[in-house]
């Protein structure tokens, strides 16, 4: 404090001593001028050594620009990188490839889906058996010879037979049969047998329908003729509505499925023994007799009440419409449409729409493979091994395949899960697995399996998943999620940020693991995996401490020289603080949004903690040597202590973004008392170093006359190094104010020791170059005092305090000529542009003695 007020007097004096600042900067210059600063650019190398010191002094400074400059860099360069690095994961989670056995069942399960395929094709299906066959000889690696072996037992083998699912959901708007408005409408609905070409043609215009007048049924000559139908069944009756909802669920076996049709009425209920109540003993009978007494029952029904006497069509049922759907005109995934209701002869008046669901499927298959396992399990086989040869043929960007397949593929697959009576959400749960399987061995889109997570919540259903299916699942959850951990431990290799590509591809991933374990259907079939965000935290922490394992045995900070051992440890604190900066500005923010992790915080608490351990015991290392007697802190290695700490204090700044409760107790948090006495000693090389650039400003400077610059060259380097010194203190930030205080004692006296060492040798050379001229004129048109201004208003109120500096304090008017340059006519120093002041400074007041004092 005494050196500070000691050395502002002592330049208040000199400055009142002077001649008036403010007269000289009115009085203007002229060409005879004896002394000005030459406006050419200043030696690029004053001191070689000294220069060489503040250059690598100023870039560890601005190491932490530097590491956004070259993150920014790298990811630019990653832009044009095609494909991001591979996914290595643990070679349990890639299944078995399949057995040349195996692979000629399954041959011929294909060949027999397409001999059977039965549905009217839509147009992205392939409708050439040919064709198809083409396709497939391909899949399966299968020749010609081959080829035609299998297809001729496929011939002699039985033929599938098939069944129709029908669902009546729904009608809506139909007809008001009844005196309050409504109507009690039921369906019953059944299949016609097929009929031959010529009956078809003979039959084309008329309608077909369950109830009949009483003088037609009377012509018919027997039941089986009125009523040409294998099953009959019937809804319930659902009473005073005109928009019924029966949700009922019918399957009926199909003799031809190319000629047979389903027909279907709508009646309104009236009577007391109905259609409906004769229907409801189908299951009583049996054979062809009981069957014939079931039809003469209804036609009893449709011809008058029981009790009623004959005649009477009172208590008939009405007709409110029919249906009739020829099966050949299904498509192949079948119908869930709205079928407008058709009246049964031109004088019928009906009205309305009724909707049903209608799919055809297989209930018996004459292959191997039906035989031994279940359609689940071979549809599985089918895509998996489709999947194999359609990912194959992908040319571009196969880490990207979206999955869609070609054609062929799409119309196997889709035939097969007709006929094997697959369920939408079967398919679903079929297509995961095999996806998400294959996806384990070759990389796909993680979209692709974020859309297949969706289908499986959009049509789950618990009832319908049980048995192995429930397994098969909760198997599939468990090895994705193993292969999506393992790939987050190993993320900075896997998904690193010079890869746009990656990143991508790794948000697409968390995502999908944050939306399977919001699922229902994880939950229900994984019910112990419902903390994954806790096993997320856990795969974090393993990865980052193998990760830091890998660079310190990439460094190996312990071999070499104690220097080289720090040295060594720096690159390590780079390499963490570079990957503490990612983990802030990418990867925090996928995680967060994904799974809900705070990565970050995981992440730096661990590696944090790691490095202060090493570094805590390489500085004592440190210490120890230089409390030894006669012991001496090298320049060389003083810059790696200096560089050292100011990674840690990079690092530690990180904090900041750490929750509060977190940010408390971190193990860097007093990291500066391990550089207690390595600091005093690493200032004494800065002023050896400020020093010896002074001596070498002024040999250099050149005592040219210049027309307009009123600034030695060596006054200008001089202000250029004090900048530098105080801003490597600012720097240093030391948070201790005892210390601090030290430290400040410390670079007053040296600022003060070469504030007047520079004052002496100017004004020795000045004497010597001008020997025998007026020095009185010299010194009043050339300023060499910025250096001792500069300590004075600008330095000394800084050093004072620790981190953060206060704002710099505004010059005096007279003393604005000393410190003015423009930007044209700025030295340069280390290759950048510099001014001796910042260009904050303005204008103010004269600095009294009172507001000067500390």
């Amino acid at each position: 404090m005494t050196a500070l007020l000691d050395l502002k007097s002592s330049v208040l004096r000199q400055v009142q001593r002077s001649q008036s600042l403010r007269s000289r900067r009115e009085t203007p210059s002229t060409p005879s001028s004896p002394l000005t600063h030459c406006p050419g650019p200043l030696p690029t190398r004053v001191s070689e050594e000294s220069m060489e010191f503040f250059e690598r002094t100023s870039s560890i400074l601005q190491k932490q620009e530097s590491m956004l400059w070259t993150a920014q860099a790298e990811s630019q360069r990653g832009a044009s990188v095609v494909a991001p690095p591979l996914e290595h994961v643990d070679q349990a989670f890639i299944s078995d490839h399949t057995s040349r056995r195996e692979l000629d069942l399954l041959y011929e399960e294909a060949v027999y889906t397409v001999v059977n395929r039965v549905g009217v094709p839509s147009p992205e299906y392939i409708s050439s058996e040919e064709e198809m066959f083409t396709y497939l000889r391909k899949v399966f690696d299968i020749g010609e010879e081959e080829h035609d072996i299998i297809l001729q037992k496929v011939h002699e083998s039985k033929r599938a037979s098939f069944s129709l699912r029908v669902s009546v959901i729904k009608a809506k708007n139909l007809m008001a049969k009844d005196a309050n408005g409504y109507s009690d409408p039921y369906c019953m609905l059944g299949l016609l047998l097929g009929q031959s070409p010529r009956e078809a043609e003979e039959k084309k215009e008329r309608k077909f329908s369950f109830r009949k007048r009483k003088e037609k049924l009377e012509k018919r000559a027997s039941t089986k003729e009125v009523l040409a139908a294998t099953c009959i069944q019937v809804t319930e009756v659902k009473p005073e509505t005109l928009n019924p909802v029966w949700d009922a669920h019918f399957v009926f076996d199909i003799d031809d499925v190319h000629n047979d049709l389903l027909h279907l009425d709508i009646w309104d209920h009236d009577d007391d023994v109905s259609v409906a109540e004769a229907c409801k003993k189908l299951n009583e009978v049996s054979g062809l007799r009981g069957m014939g007494r079931y039809f003469k029952q209804i036609a009893k029904s449709v011809r008058a009440n029981g009790s009623a006497s004959s005649g009477s069509e009172e208590n008939a049922d009405d007709f409110l419409g029919c249906i009739n759907m020829p099966l050949n005109e299904l498509p192949v995934n079948g119908f869930d449409k709205w079928f407008k209701l058709e009246p049964r002869s031109s004088a019928s008046k009906v009205q309305g729409e009724c909707h049903l669901i209608m799919k055809l499927f297989t209930n018996q298959r004459d292959t191997t493979l039906t035989k031994r396992e279940t359609n689940v399990a071979i549809h599985k086989k089918l895509l998996t091994q489709i999947l194999e040869y359609e990912h194959a043929n992908v040319k571009r960007e196969p880490y990207n395949w979206n999955g869609l397949v070609s054609p062929p593929a799409w119309t196997l697959l889709t035939h097969h899960a007709v006929q094997t009576d697959l369920s939408p959400l079967q398919q679903a749960i079929i297509r995961w697995q095999c996806y998400s399987s294959h996806h384990r061995g070759q990389r796909l889109c993680y979209s692709l399996l974020l859309r297949l997570l969706r289908a499986i919540d959009a049509d789950w259903d618990p009832p319908a998943v049980r048995g192995d299916l429930e397994r098969q699942l909760s198997d599939s959850f468990r090895l994705y999620t193993e292969h999506c951990l393992c790939l987050m431990k190993n993320m900075r290799q896997v998904f690193p940020c010079t890869s746009p590509a990656a990143i991508t591809r790794f948000e697409l991933m968390l995502r999908g693991v944050g939306y399977m374990q919001s699922m229902q259907a994880f939950k229900t079939v994984c019910p112990l995996r419902n903390e994954l965000h806790m096993d997320i935290t856990t795969v974090v922490k393993k990865g980052t401490a193998e990760w830091y394992e890998n660079i310190i045995s990439q460094y190996k900070p312990e071999e070499g020289s104690l220097e080289e051992q720090l040295k060594r440890l720096v690159h390590v604190l780079d390499a963490v603080c570079a990957d503490a900066q990612k983990a802030h500005h990418t990867y925090n923010k996928l995680f967060h949004s994904a799974v809900k992790v705070d990565f970050f915080s995981v992440s730096y608490r661990q590696l944090e903690k790691l490095v202060a351990d090493d570094v805590n015991i390489a500085m004592e290392r440190v210490c120890g040597t230089l409390e030894q007697e006669n012991s001496k802190l090298t320049q060389s290695m003083g810059e790696t202590i200096f560089e050292l700490f100011i990674s840690l204090k990079i690092l530690k700044g990180y904090r900041e973004f750490l929750p509060l409760k977190d940010a408390k107790m971190l193990a860097l948090t007093g990291f500066h008392n391990w550089f207690k006495s390595s600091i005093h000693k690493w200032l004494q090389i800065v002023h050896e170093r400020s020093s010896d650039r002074i001596r070498r400003a002024v040999d250099m400077d050149k005592l040219e006359p210049m027309l307009q610059d009123k600034h030695s060259s060596s006054a200008e380097e001089v202000t250029a190094c004090f900048s530098q010194v105080r801003e490597i203190w600012s720097q240093l930030a030391w948070p201790d104010s005892a210390g601090a205080f030290i430290f400040v004692t410390r670079l007053t006296d040296n600022f003060c020791s070469e504030a007047v060492c520079y004052s002496e040798m100017i004004t020795r050379k000045i004497e010597r170059n001008q020997q025998g001229r007026d020095h009185k004129s010299l010194t009043g048109q050339t300023s060499f005092l910025p250096p001792l201004f500069f300590l004075h208003c600008f330095l000394s109120p800084c050093l004072l305090l620790p981190s953060p500096p206060p704002p710099a304090p505004r010059l005096p008017p007279y003393c604005l000529p000393l410190f003015h340059l423009s930007s044209a006519a700025a030295p340069t120093w280390g290759g950048s542009p510099y001014l001796p002041l910042p260009p904050s400074l303005s204008p103010s007041p004269p600095l009294s003695a009172s507001c000067a004092s500390p």
